[in-house]
C-alpha cells in the first residue's frame, strides 16, 4: 500500500548543485530514493493482486503493523501520549484477518473489542491522562487498522484482483498527477496553514489525471461504464487530498516532519499510507455501489 509519487505538490524549493549527499526534488525529498522504493513496493502489490490477492491482504496487515508502530511513536514524541500498543496492534490485526472470512462485521466487532482492551490495558496507570491517552489508543486503531480493513475487503470478490488494482492506480494517478501539476504550476497555496505546498493546480492534476485512470480502469478491469469509472476516480482522488491534508495537520499539531524513517526518501510508512487509508474505505464503498460484485 505505498505509491510511488506521493509528495505533497507546488513546492517552490530549489535545488542545491553542489557536491554532496543526494539533493532533493522540488518537493523537498530525495525523488530518486523515493521512485526507488515506491517502484519497488508497487510492483511487489501489482504482482500480488494479479496472482494471488490473498497475498495483498498479508501486505495490508504489515503495513497497518507498521503503521500502527509509528504513528505510537509519534504521539509520545510529539505530545507525551502513551498509545496502549499492545491491545491496539492486536486488535488492528485481528481487524483485517477477520475482514476477509466474516467481512466488514468482522472488523467491526474486533474493533469492539479492541476499543473495551484500550479501555482496560490503561487503567494499570494514573488517572492523569487517561482519556487522551485512550482517546489516541482508538484513534489510531480507527484511522489505521479499521480503514485498512477495507483495502482488504476489496480483494474478497472473485474480481478482488482487479477491485485493488483499480483502487491502487486511482490514488497512485491522483497522487502523480498532483505532484507533476503542483511542482510546475502551483501558484495558489490551497491549505497554507496546513500544507504550504499543496496547491490548487495541483489539485486540478490529481483530478484530470485520476478521473482518466479511474474511467479506463474501471471500464477495462471491472466492465463498468466509463462514467462509473470518472465517479469512482473522483472520489479517490477527494478522499486522498484530504487524507494528505489530514496528516499533515497531524504532523503540525504533534511538531514533527515525518512520522518515521523506514523508506529512503518517503520518511515512514505511515508518511506513505496518508491517502491510501481513506482511500481504501471510500474505493470499497464506492464500488460496492457502482460495480457490484
Amino acid at each position: 500500500m505505498v505509491t510511488a509519487g506521493q509528495c505533497e505538490n507546488g513546492s517552490a524549493m530549489s535545488t542545491d548543485v553542489s557536491d554532496g549527499p543526494p539533493h532533493p526534488s522540488r518537493a523537498g525529498r530525495d525523488l530518486r530514493a523515493a521512485l526507488a522504493v515506491g517502484l519497488g513496493l508497487g510492483a511487489a502489490i501489482v504482482a500480488s493482486l494479479l496472482t494471488l490477492p490473498e497475498l495483498f491482504i498479508g501486505i495490508v496487515a504489515v503495513a497497518a503493523a507498521v503503521s500502527t508502530v509509528e504513528l505510537a511513536g509519534a504521539f509520545r514524541r510529539g505530545a507525551g501520549i502513551r498509545v496502549a500498543l499492545p491491545p491496539v496492534f492486536l486488535g488492528g490485526q485481528t481487524m483485517i484477518w477477520l475482514s476477509w472470512p466474516f467481512g466488514l462485521q468482522g472488523a467491526v466487532i474486533a474493533f469492539a473489542i479492541t476499543t473495551l482492551g484500550c479501555l482496560v490495558w490503561r487503567l494499570r496507570l494514573s488517572a492523569d491522562g487517561y482519556l487522551r491517552d485512550v482517546a489516541a489508543s482508538v484513534f489510531t486503531s480507527a484511522y489505521v487498522s479499521l480503514f485498512a480493513c477495507f483495502a482488504a475487503l476489496l480483494v474478497v470478490p472473485e474480481d478482488g484482483g482487479f477491485r485493488g488494482l483499480c483502487f491502487m492506480l486511482g490514488v497512485v494517478a491522483s497522487d502523480t498527477g498532483g505532484y507533476a501539476s503542483g511542482v510546475f504550476l502551483g501558484r495558489h497555496p490551497m491549505a497554507p496553514r496546513v500544507s504550504p505546498n499543496k496547491s490548487w493546480e495541483g489539485f486540478g492534476g490529481s483530478l484530470l489525471t485520476g478521473v482518466l485512470i479511474g474511467a479506463l480502469s474501471v471500464s477495462l478491469l471491472l466492465g463498468g461504464a466509463w462514467w462509473e469509472g470518472m465517479l469512482f476516480g473522483a472520489a479517490l482522488v477527494g478522499s486522498s487530498t484530504i487524507g494528505d491534508l489530514m496528516e499533515s495537520l497531524i504532523k503540525r499539531d504533534l511538531d514533527i516532519k515525518d512520522m518515521g524513517n523506514l523508506l529512503p526518501g518517503h520518511g515512514g510508512l505511515m508518511d506513505r499510507m496518508d491517502s491510501l487509508l481513506p482511500s481504501a474505505m471510500v474505493a470499497w464503498m464506492v464500488l460496492s455501489w457502482l460495480v457490484p460484485a
